[in-house]
């Protein structure tokens, strides 16, 4: 376990800190008023008159999918956004400067636990920043352990999330509906499945290890990943664990069979912190396939 203990002064948002130190403390908050620091955020009522025209309801729509029983005894559903042409919306890292999206479940109906599991997103570029999520269509699978089995389930909650094209909007969107357990297997959630990143051990992946030292604004992060290639350019995402830390902008660069990922760490409120190795997620996105790897070891 490595801490970090900070200057007694905090670090302002508005300093001479670097663009994307203030990005990732902004996007480690609360989601909409800091990260407006990092993108054009606007609230629908505020868009040009042409958007303006163009509703809520034309440019993202929410609908549950039924999956029925699994093997395991839970229930499989899934969360379909059909978003307009050009609009996209973020993954649960969504990158140097997009909106993680948020659930809850109020309301709901014999749900004892839920489980998302993430198709692999795309990487975009836009206006200077990388950000990763999906466009067109997401299907989210949510796998549900029900508090009593055999009894009626429903889903019922909103999701929050940013949705953007020229500009970005915060919404919400309500949702409520009966699972049947008869259901049988929904070909888009079996398809969004497949989609998810590949195990560390599914991917050949023989040692992912890192580099832990302090820095001007938190900690620098080095992660070294012996794998293959996940073909084309290589992104590697790094998540630090814990609700109140941040990544800075991460670097990508590949010798041989080895990874190299650089980003540092930050605190959203400036006060101590320790990095758990094993809390440490890394996803790899590449041309072919996307791999998923928990934890490291020390270098």
């Amino acid at each position: 376990m490595t801490q970090f203990h900070p200057a007694p002064s905090k670090m302002p948002l508005k300093s001479s800190a670097p663009r994307r130190v203030v990005s990732a403390v902004a996007s480690a908050g609360r989601r909409w008023l800091r990260a407006a620091l990092s993108l054009a955020i606007v609230p629908l009522t505020a868009l040009p008159a042409a958007a303006l025209a163009e509703r809520m309801e034309d440019i993202v729509q929410l609908e549950i999918l039924d999956g029925g029983i699994t093997r395991s005894g839970t229930h499989m559903g899934a969360i379909r956004l059909t978003l307009s042409e050009g609009w996209k919306t973020y993954w649960r890292a969504p990158g140097d400067a997009g909106i993680p999206p948020q659930f809850t479940w109020a309301g709901s109906q014999n749900v004892g636990a839920v489980s998302i599991k993430w198709p692999t997103p795309d990487v975009f570029l836009t206006s200077g920043f990388r950000t990763i999520g999906y466009h067109d269509q997401l299907v989210l699978p949510v796998e549900i352990t029900p508090a009593k089995t055999g009894a009626p389930i429903k889903l019922k909650g909103r999701m929050e999330l940013g949705i953007c094209k020229d500009v970005c909007i915060p919404s919400e969107l309500t949702f409520e509906q009966a699972l049947n357990p008869k259901s049988s297997k929904n070909p888009a959630i079996v398809a969004a499945l497949a989609d998810q990143p590949l195990s560390a051990r599914e991917a050949g992946v023989r040692r992912a290890s890192c580099d832990i030292v302090p820095s001007r604004y938190g900690m620098q992060l080095t992660a070294r990943i012996a794998m293959p290639s996940a073909g084309g350019e290589e992104v590697v995402v790094i998540e630090p664990g814990a609700p109140n830390l941040a990544t800075t902008e991460t670097t990508t660069t590949r010798s041989g069979d080895q990874l190299v990922a650089q980003t540092e760490i930050v605190s959203a409120d400036g006060g101590i912190f320790a990095m758990d190795r094993s809390q440490l997620r890394f996803t790899v996105l590449g041309r072919n396939h996307a791999v998923d790897i928990r934890g490291c070891t020390r270098h």
